[in-house]
């Protein structure tokens, strides 16, 4: 009966290519639609999963990675006081405005963390070293943002009217739902800061006065004195920090010392890493509804996928009504036709899904290393899509069996 399936399957190229072509369209578009769900799920929360901390002390009305409330800096020092804290570290989160070569403002996410720190920059730098953003107004980017930051051979740009010197990229550590991420220095960041609010006020003030907005962030920057800029000054307790990372001493059970730090430190929620990262991930997928949207798509792709195929399947039944009907008179079962069809649709699903996942895949390393977009196909995501179009043919082909099993087998003798 195999032979059945296949003569039927490639007796005309034409018509089998655009069958595979319609079955290739519905399963990249799930594909893409999944990978690109689960890409920006895991982005989301990239900076937490490259952290080597065992905990983070945040403030307790954080919802999300980038959206929380500042905490006081000496909560390090609070901190380290702590029993059973072997290593603190202070991460900074401040957003800022980015100017580049070009003079176009871009929004940017600015990570300030201590450049001989454990706890934080886990991830690979495919040019430059953490040592260099110890030198003031440096910092390094992450990979496939520097299109949208108009970066050019300089790589220099302004953020509040400080200079941005680009001394590093760090691979696979972008944001799909963010602005594009900068790394630098605890200095350096909170200088940013600063600067960022200060030239936000003097656009106030200048638009009150009918004055060029635009031209504050080229006016002389913060600390700049008699035509020299002045180094950002170090971080003071008086400043507001974003996290505490801490680390654990070896054997230090992680419940109870989340309690300490709790008693030690008001108005705070202390989370693993793990539980910091569910939670943000769970406000990008629930609480924005981008989730529902990437899943409606994969979904309409499915259903497009099972018209498609159904549709071929269907027009084969019925180019082929007089050889299933010879196959009735011979005696073959209900059984035997169903075997043949399915086995049909296998075919397809099987010859329509390897060349679509080659594409899904060289399309998800392109749009990574060019545009820093993450659509991520891990082996369970290809074999779900397997599964699924496996399903998708089958559930078609059972639907065009209907045809034949009705069929009266005195077709055959009719002119």
């Amino acid at each position: 009966m195999a032979s059945i399936a296949r003569k039927n399957l490639f007796e005309d190229i034409p018509r089998f290519l655009v069958a595979q072509a319609g079955i290739m369209f519905a399963v990249s578009l799930v594909t893409i639609q999944l990978g690109i769900l689960k890409g920006f799920s895991r982005s989301t929360a990239i900076v937490i999963d490259y952290a080597r901390a065992d905990l983070w002390v945040a403030s307790k009305e954080m919802v999300a990675f980038e959206l929380t409330s500042p905490l006081p800096a000496d909560y390090i020092n609070k901190s380290m006081a702590v029993t059973g804290v072997d290593r603190a570290e202070i991460l900074l989160v401040r957003a800022g405005r980015w100017r580049g070569p070009d003079g176009k403002l871009s929004p940017a996410r600015v990570f300030g963390f201590n450049p001989d720190g454990e706890l934080f920059a886990g991830w690979t730098l495919s040019d430059g070293t953490l040592k260099a953003i110890k030198q003031p107004y440096t910092a390094i980017v992450a990979s496939g943002v520097q299109k949208s930051l108009g970066l050019d051979e300089n790589r220099t740009g302004s953020i509040g009217g400080l200079p941005v010197t680009i001394v590093g990229t760090a691979e696979d550590v972008q944001s799909n739902a963010s602005s594009p991420f900068l790394f630098s220095s605890l200095e350096t960041a909170n200088a940013y800061g600063d600067a960022e609010i200060n030239s936000s006020i003097n656009c106030i003030r200048q638009a009150s006065g009918d004055l060029d907005c635009a031209n504050s962030f080229k006016s002389r920057p913060l600390g700049q004195k008699n035509g020299e800029l002045a180094p950002p000054k170090p971080l003071s307790l008086s400043d507001p920090i974003s996290y505490v990372l801490i680390r654990a001493k070896p054997g230090q059970d992680l419940g109870q010392l989340k309690q300490r730090l709790l008693t030690a430190l008001p108005e705070t929620q202390i989370l693993t890493q793990a539980e910091i990262a569910a939670v943000t991930r769970n406000y990008w997928e629930v609480r924005t509804g981008v989730g529902f949207i990437l899943g409606l798509g994969a979904t309409v792709g499915f259903i497009v996928g099972m018209v498609v195929v159904g549709q071929i399947l269907y027009a084969s039944v019925t180019d082929h009504l007089r050889e299933f009907g010879t196959l009735k008179a011979m005696g073959a079962s209900n059984g035997v036709i169903y075997r043949i069809i399915i086995e049909q649709s296998l075919w397809m699903a099987i010859l329509g899904y390897i060349p679509s996942m080659g594409i899904c895949l060289t399309l998800g390393q392109w749009t990574q290393m060019t545009r820093g977009i993450m659509i991520l196909i891990e082996p369970s995501t290809a074999a779900a899509v397997l599964l699924l179009t496996v399903v998708m043919c089958m559930g078609s082909a059972i639907f065009a069996v209907q045809k034949v099993t009705r069929l009266d087998p005195a077709i055959v003798f009719k002119a």
